[in-house]
């Protein structure tokens, strides 16, 4: 029992933290951007549920900490929750009580009264928030670890695989993919990642001789020791840098901001890439992570942090540079969820804020009403298709029937 308590409670926490942290961030850019506004604001939540603490600021703001970490919110004055989700049946009976008790003008002041530019940019600034927070945690990251490349070498591949049948051999250099430079193991495997059932061609250095070699990613079933059991492209290649195909450089921050900005590029580059080949059925979707899976993978770096070394010192250094890298990158992934075009997400209010900038008036009520219904229902079927994933990857389903 103390072991599945401590192993629950090392998934668990760092989750939490990791998640409560990058959504206050969001929510913080909300708020921010609305307050320059003058945009009233009700509520500042950190946590969902039953308040633990609470004050409420000269402008009648409540802060408010309560006792669920699952993230946070902001409630503009005349939401119908904390969604954001305009209660459109009462907005002309709020602008007329707003108007009466504070007199014309008073209006203004409120979130849905606000001109469409405003209230566009103050929705994205939740999703630019996270991309923000990723770049200043990235430069962190580059700033202090630096940056290593090892040279994507072949040192041998797996019988019968596409690499073998496309002709790799032993000590070739793969120098570009698809017409594109690439100099780090990472780079090829990201490609080949998103490119199962697609012919990918490789030019290869062949002791000083350029040469052009095709294969095919297939998707394979693997256990990763983070991610659980998954299924991914491969083209069954080794890669094992030589002594000379390691380096190793330093960055300033100014350089380091550089590549904090390359990474998120590639990082939202590659999930979109993903996202749009699973609507064209060229995935499945097996790489989608919900909450068991995030959870799963926050235990997994910090287990990884910890056994790294036993030093109090490095321990702590490994946890906060693996925390560093893996919020970055659950930021990264959350402000790309809530840039979807679904209703109810901050994807979804820009859609309507493009139509009403483009026909000059308001969605119909009965339209985003439905809309947010419909979006209610993809986020729940999203959510639950995660899960479900998450659960056939880290084997919980058998986990479950064992305790039955």
């Amino acid at each position: 029992m103390t072991g599945f308590l401590g192993q629950a409670l090392l998934y668990i926490v760092p989750f939490l933290l990791v998640l409560t942290f990058i959504v206050t961030i969001h929510e913080l850019g909300h708020f921010l951007v609305a307050r320059a506004f003058g945009v009233k604001i009700d509520r500042f939540s950190v946590g969902f549920g039953k308040t633990i603490v609470s004050r409420i600021d000269r402008r009648g703001t409540e802060w408010r900490l309560a006792w669920l970490p699952l993230g946070g919110y902001v409630k503009f004055s005349g939401d119908l929750d904390a969604s954001s989700v305009p209660d459109q049946a009462g907005l002309s009976e709020l602008r007329q009580r707003v108007i009466a008790e504070h007199g014309p003008g008073a209006e203004r002041d409120y979130f849905h009264f606000k001109p469409i530019w405003q209230r566009a940019l103050i929705v994205a600034a939740g999703p630019a928030a996270n991309f923000l927070l990723a770049m200043v945690l990235f430069t962190i990251l580059f700033s202090v670890v630096g940056e290593q490349v090892a040279a994507p070498r072949v040192h041998g591949t797996q019988p019968g695989s596409p690499a073998a049948a496309a002709g790799f051999q032993p000590r070739d250099l793969i120098v570009a993919i698809n017409g594109r430079p690439v100099e780090d193991q990472r780079d090829v495997a990201r490609i080949v990642v998103m490119s199962a059932g697609d012919p990918v061609r490789f030019e290869v250095d062949r002791g000083g001789q350029l040469i052009t070699l095709t294969a095919v990613p297939v998707r394979n079933e693997v256990d990763d020791e983070i991610a659980g059991r998954v299924k991914i492209a491969q083209i069954g290649i080794q890669m094992q840098a030589l002594p000379g195909d390691l380096s190793f450089r330093t960055l300033n921050p100014v350089q380091a901001f550089g590549k904090g900005i390359e990474t998120i590029g590639s990082t939202v580059s590659t999930t979109v890439t993903y996202i749009g080949r699973i609507f064209i059925g060229k995935e499945s979707g097996d790489l989608l992570n919900g909450p068991i899976g995030i959870a799963k993978a926050a235990g997994g770096v910090t287990q990884q942090a910890v056994d790294a070394n036993p030093d109090p010192g490095w321990m702590a250094a490994n946890l906060a540079l693996t925390f560093l890298s893996f919020a970055a990158l659950v930021s990264i992934g959350i402000g790309i969820v809530n840039l979807l075009p679904i209703p109810v997400l901050d994807g979804g209010h820009l859609l309507f804020y493009g139509y009403e900038a483009v026909a000059r008036r308001p969605v119909p009520a009965r339209v985003q009403e439905a809309g947010y219904r419909v979006g209610l229902a993809l986020l729940a079927g999203l959510m639950l298709f995660a899960t479900w994933n998450d659960l056939q990857k880290n084997g919980l389903f058998t986990f479950l029937g064992g305790l039955a």
